[in-house]
Order: C-alpha cells, then structure tokens, then sequence
C-alpha cells in the first residue's frame, strides 16, 4: 500500500479497532461497528481484557465523551464546540471512525461553501443527455450518508452562510432528503447521524437559527484542565508527528515541551502560573494545536539543521511566530513577556536569548 501523509483514523488504528471489536460483546445500534462502550474505550484508551493496550485519543473528561457518544445513539445530532485547537476535529473524526469504520464523509464549512456540498448537485453532461434522473445526481456526503447509514462529519459549521446551515434542518429532524426534481426523497437508513464542529471565535459570524440549534445537543470541548494534561497531549502528538513525517531527530525532552505549554498557558490566561504577575493576552488563541507544531517545528530544524537536539534556538522561531500574529499589539505582548517573565527564570535564560536573537533585538 502506498504510504500517505496522513492516515485516516480508521486506516492508522486499524489494529486497535480491530482488538475492540474482537473483543466488544455488548449491544451495538444499527449500522454501528462497536457498541457505545467499545467506542468511549477506543477513544479515551485503556486495556483489553486480553492484555491489549489501546492508546488514548482524546484526554479529557470520561463523561463528555459519553455523552457524546450517547448523544449519536439518539435521534440527536452532535455538535462539538471549543476554542481554537481543543481537539473537536480530531474527535469527530475518531467517533466516526469508531462508529461507521469511515471517517471521510465530510462537509467543510467556509464562507463559499454552497448547497449543493450539503444536499447533491449534478452532471451536466448527463443532465443535458438525459434530463433529471438519478443517474445524473452528484451525492454530497450527506446523501451518501443517508443511504449508507452512516456518520458525516461537518466542519467548522458556523463558517457556512446561513441560508447554506438550515439545508440540514430537515435532513436532521425528517431524516430525509427531498429531490424535487425527481419528485421524491432520500430516506435515512439506521446509523445515520451528523457530527459537526464549530468554534467559539466564530460565534456571530454565522450564528445558526434556533431552529437548527434546536436539532443538535452541544457538547463544549475545553481546553486542558491541567498544565499535566496538556503536556501529555502535546508530547504524545509531536512524537507521533515526528514518526510519520521520518523527522532525523530525538523525540522532545518533556522539559522543553512543559516549557513551550506554560509559555502557551500563561498568556492565554493572561497570568503567570503563580498568579503574581499579569500579562496582556496575545490576540491569538495559542490552542494545544498550535504548541505541538512549535514542537515539531523545533524538532524538523533541530534533525536538519542542528545535531538532532530540541533545544531553546529551534523553539524560538515557533513560539514567536505562534504568539505575534498581530505585527504591533502582539509584539508589544510578546516584549513585555520576555522581560517581565522569560528573563527573571534563571532556568529559561537559554530560551530567553534565543528568543531574543531570532527576533533581531
């Protein structure tokens, strides 16, 4: 098999789904590959009766994961909402993964996103031989998954123009597609259900009606509860990227990964970890999504141009490119941090005229 860039869920884990369901003996809905305890277990990981161990996917709380998951046993559909980089694309995509075995029935939601990507468009050349017919329909992955029983994932839902959001509404509370052109509808089989993602930045862009909110239970993703968590996502992740991109350099030393995550930590709350000193937030969001590609970053110069070593010199480029994304208020957060709190670490003096060097000051 060809080697890609990046696996889908079901295609990197295909071992780990495979155990599960080996040894999943509860009840599964219509259509689902493991029943609703199999998934939480592939999701937030654990160990099989048989020894096995499967690795965690998301770190969080149990139970919001279990409400996730009971919330696509229903009628319901699912919507994950966050702040940037708390992982609900990388959920939605395992959910379906673990429920459907396929994960890459998606709609993604911008600002040109059409209905046609919702409902089904045609091809013309067989439209105009033909006329309407079904033979001449172009499926979106929403009718595919209607017909087939099976999760769409929708992303970044509130990017999409409203009129294009409320195309769900009857698909979600009739669990039907109409095709006026052919005088019918599509039925949704067993196992159909929508996952869709939005992030709370966006709230007011494309606010959805009530009418389609009212179609979906809200499941809120926070970001890591704990300094600890989030350094065992971010390490986890980078060494996984590290792997599938052949990086030529050492996994990062868990000190330099706590480091770039207090760093990310403190500014976005807008306090040091001792709450003594405040600080001004960044105008970005400085997500755990963002501290792993620091990290790999780091580690793709530290392999190619360095001796192999993350160091402070392959963070600083990274961390200063993640945190001034607006060239005059970013900057001005970013100087008074290094001088008020980099610099009085004797422990992080390294980083601090590293950081200093690669911003030309």
């Amino acid at each position: 098999m060809t080697a890609v860039l990046r696996p889908t869920a079901e295609q990197q884990y295909a071992a780990e789904l495979e155990a599960v369901a080996a040894q999943d003996d509860r009840q599964r809905p219509p259509n689902w590959r493991l029943s609703p305890q199999a998934v939480v277990t592939y999701v937030l990981g654990g160990t099989l009766p048989d020894g096995t161990v499967i690795s965690p996917k998301y770190v969080g709380a149990r139970r919001l994961v279990e409400v996730a998951v009971g919330t696509l046993v229903t009628d319901r559909a699912l919507l994950l909402v966050g702040v940037p980089g708390t992982a609900k694309s990388w959920l939605s995509e395992h959910l379906a993964a673990a429920i459907s075995g396929d994960s890459t029935l998606v709609v993604q939601g911008t600002a040109g996103t059409s209905e046609d990507q919702v409902r089904y468009g045609w091809n013309y050349a067989r439209l105009i031989a033909e006329g309407p017919s079904e033979n001449a329909i172009v499926p979106s992955p929403v009718m595919r998954g209607m017909q087939l029983g099976t999760v769409v994932r929708v992303e970044e839902l509130t990017r999409m123009p409203s009129e294009v959001q409320d195309s769900f509404i009857t698909v979600l509370s009739e669990k039907s597609l109409p095709v006026p052109e052919l005088n019918t509808q599509i039925q949704a089989v067993p196992g159909f259900t929508v996952i869709a993602t939005a992030n709370d930045r966006d709230r007011g862009v494309n606010q959805m009606s009530s009418a389609l909110a009212r179609r979906f239970n809200t499941v809120v993703l926070p970001p890591p509860a704990t300094e600890d968590a989030e350094v065992e996502i971010v390490l986890t992740r980078s060494q996984q990227l590290g792997k599938a991109l052949q990086l030529p350099a050492e996994p990062p030393a868990l000190d330099e990964v706590r480091r770039v995550v207090r760093i990310f930590r403190e500014l976005r709350n807008g306090s040091t970890v001792d709450g003594r000193t405040q600080l001004k937030k960044p105008s970005g969001s400085l997500s755990t999504a963002e501290a792993i590609s620091v990290i790999a970053n780091g580690m793709a110069l530290a392999g190619h141009f360095g001796d192999g070593t993350l160091g402070a010199d392959e963070l600083a480029s990274g961390l200063i490119g993640s945190v001034i994304k607006d060239r005059v208020s970013d900057a001005t957060v970013w100087q008074e941090y290094l001088e008020t709190v980099l610099k009085e670490r004797a422990e992080w003096r390294d980083l601090y005229r590293a950081c200093l060097d690669a911003s030309g000051d």
